[in-house]
């Protein structure tokens, strides 16, 4: 083949036209990339043009169930910075720092954790960030005056929740900043953002923080705002938050919280027909408004660390024997087995007789049958009925099927499970099974190996909303609703779970017994000091549940009337001895504050000494942060 040059030089002039071409594609892709799909660049030029405020919304605001306003909003507002607006300007930080009444020192600090991608994960120096949180009316008016000189500088408004009351504390919950683990699971927030922590501001915060806004403004070529982009065409107005009424009654919740201040435990009131809550008494517990504001790092700290643990809502997350007011449920297993029927009868000789006495009694007649039994509280009655249950062949084939068959009447009576309130952090209490005792004596167990859980000792443990529930079921002859503290969301009904009604799987005609038997607890048995008369008939059950710690628990439950149950209550005070000596007076004065709205005189005397009882394992501190708060465990 000949050799020509001129082929080779056009060889040249395409490989080396080829190059070119495709550098020139090179540089046109990595502009389009830059320009176009780079979030950052993008970000870059839309801050240099817009400039796009968040509108926050106002959370919703709490009512009671007579519409008394509990919690509500007060302006609060944010520091944000734009980094590169600041570094490019003149920007006088000495002048800035005494605008805030701040040190150089501090405002590098918060500069830092601003810049700070481990702190703030979004952080980018071409939009504005959060710099400072939460300044009051007053400090942003001295930083206002100022604003025009500090470029790069923007104020961003939000709300701050308030409390008419210092009640409620571990019922409402606080609101605090979002933190990384919110932020990567929910896009609606970004840092400094702020949402509900604990109690019904957690469990319904997507009802309450509302929907956030947009407006969009325009900058020129220095960065300072022209005005509206499009005259506004494009801004978003925010949704604000859903209003609550809550079912629980405020001047009920402040009354029970002042009976149980300087002592360890929890009233809860339901109204059976419902299943809403009149009141939940945690305590101790703590004004709501110690957890708002600059101070909340530091009065959080100070809760957590107080030895009585106010940050635990003991209503739904402590776990008690239920003692003495385990036993109407027993009562009601039997009767609806065919175990027993009111005729029948057992001794008692100060004890269980076929344990030599143990569990021991306390002095009555003998033999009882089911309603006396229940009124004077017998233990060895609730013994024999556990052990004829267990043993009986004829009903069942075995001890592990008749067990079984129990356990799921106490499930079905609200035991042994999440009863779903609208709270956080609610406890299952517990109720052995099968595999759990079979497991603990490999196989070799009977009734009367675990006959204390005939009395609601042993492993039996439940919540006072577990024990008010049940109340609740006795007093509407079988059934119940999901308690729940939230009556009302406007403009949206309530979950299903609470309008749903829970069947025990117990007749009727049991219950009546049963409520024959707690009603003759208050007119001549354990509980005679919750009488109030035959126009509030109360039905009630007290219960002194065993403490290895210490005291024994004080316990009581009851509903009234009887006729016509209008409420159920538990009573659980910790390190209280029997039932009658603090629990049931408790229960008593409540019951008045609810059926007559205040303390006839003659009960004024059971009200100043419940109100002054000190019940404490140990004397806290004196400058204990909670100390002085009239509805709270203090001192």
């Amino acid at each position: 083949m000949e050799y020509r040059p001129d082929n080779l030089f056009e060889n040249r002039k395409f490989v080396i036209g080829g190059i070119v071409i495709a550098v020139v594609l090179l540089y046109i892709i990595q502009l389009f990339r830059l320009q176009i799909l780079s979030p950052e660049y993008r970000a870059f030029a839309d801050s240099n043009a817009f400039f796009r405020k968040t509108l926050y919304p106002a959370r919703g605001s709490i009512y009671d169930r007579n519409g008394k306003l509990i919690v509500f909003n007060e302006p609060t507002y944010d520091i944000m910075m734009n980094v590169r607006e600041m570094t490019a300007s003149n920007f006088d930080t000495l002048d800035f720092c005494r605008a805030l009444d701040i040190d150089k020192m501090k405002f590098e600090q918060l500069l830092s954790d601003m810049k700070d991608r481990r702190k703030n994960p979004g952080y980018s120096s071409y939009t504005p960030q959060l710099f400072m949180s939460q300044l009051d009316v007053r400090e942003f008016g001295l930083l206002q005056e100022k604003l025009y000189k500090f470029p790069g500088v923007y104020i961003q408004n939000r709300t701050r929740r308030q409390y008419k009351y210092p009640n409620m504390g571990l019922i409402l919950g606080y609101v605090a900043e979002v933190d990384k683990n919110k932020l990567d699971s929910d896009p609606y927030y970004v840092r400094g953002d702020y949402a509900g922590k604990s109690g019904i501001e957690r469990f319904y915060e997507e009802d309450l923080r509302g929907v956030k806004g947009v407006e969009i403004l325009l900058r020129d070529s220095k960065g300072r705002i022209q005005g509206k982009y499009k005259n506004g065409a494009e801004d978003k107005a925010p949704q604000s938050g859903r209003d609550l009424m809550l079912g629980i009654d405020i001047d009920l919740q402040a009354y029970g919280e002042y009976l149980m201040q300087n002592k360890i435990g929890a009233i809860v009131m339901i109204e059976p027909r419902t299943g809403e809550i009149l009141c939940m008494i945690a305590s101790p517990s703590y004004d709501p408004s110690l957890l708002t504001g600059k101070d909340f790092g530091k009065n959080y700290l100070e809760l957590e660390r107080n030895p009585y643990k106010p940050l635990i809502n003991r209503a739904i997350s402590g776990m008690y024997p239920p003692g003495s007011t385990f036993k109407p449920s027993q009562g009601a297993i039997f009767l609806q087995e065919n175990i027993i029927n009111t005729q029948t009868q057992f001794s008692c000789y100060h004890g269980y007789p076929p344990l030599g006495g143990r569990p021991a009694c306390h002095g009555h007649p003998s033999p009882l049958s089911i309603v006396p039994a229940l009124a004077t509280s017998c233990n060895s009655f609730f013994c024999y009925g556990f052990n004829a249950m267990l043993s009986n062949r004829e009903h069942y084939s075995s001890q592990d099927q008749a067990f079984d068959i129990w356990g799921n009447y106490m499930s079905n009576m609200g035991y042994g499970h999440r009863l779903g309130i609208d709270l956080p952090s609610e406890k299952t209490g517990f109720i052995p099974n099968n595999k759990f005792y079979n497991k603990l004596w490999k196989d070799n167990w009977n009734a009367h190996r675990v006959i204390s859980i005939a009395i609601g000792q042993g492993e039996i443990l439940a919540t006072p909303l577990q024990i008010a529930n049940f109340a609740a079921i006795v007093a509407n002859r079988g059934y119940y609703y999901a308690p729940h503290v939230v009556r009302q969301r406007k403009g949206i009904a309530l979950d299903s779970l609470y309008s749903r009604r829970h069947e025990s799987g117990i007749d009727k005609s049991v219950f009546d017994i049963i409520a024959d038997g707690m009603a003759n607890a208050v007119t001549s048995g354990t509980c005679r000091a919750a009488n109030l008369g035959t126009d509030i008939q109360v039905c009630g059950k007290t219960g002194t549940a065993e403490n290895p710690h210490g005291e024994d628990h004080s316990l009581f439950m009851a509903f009234a009337p009887k006729n016509d149950p209008e409420v159920a209550i538990a009573v659980v005070v910790e390190n209280g001895g029997f039932g009658a000596r603090n629990a049931v007076p408790i229960g008593r004065l409540m019951l008045q504050k609810y059926f007559r709205d205040s303390i006839p005189e003659s009960d004024k005397w059971i009200e100043e000494q419940i109100a002054s009882r000190e019940i404490l394992p140990f004397v806290y501190q004196k400058n204990a942060i909670i100390k002085g708060q009239s509805a709270n465990v203090n001192q």
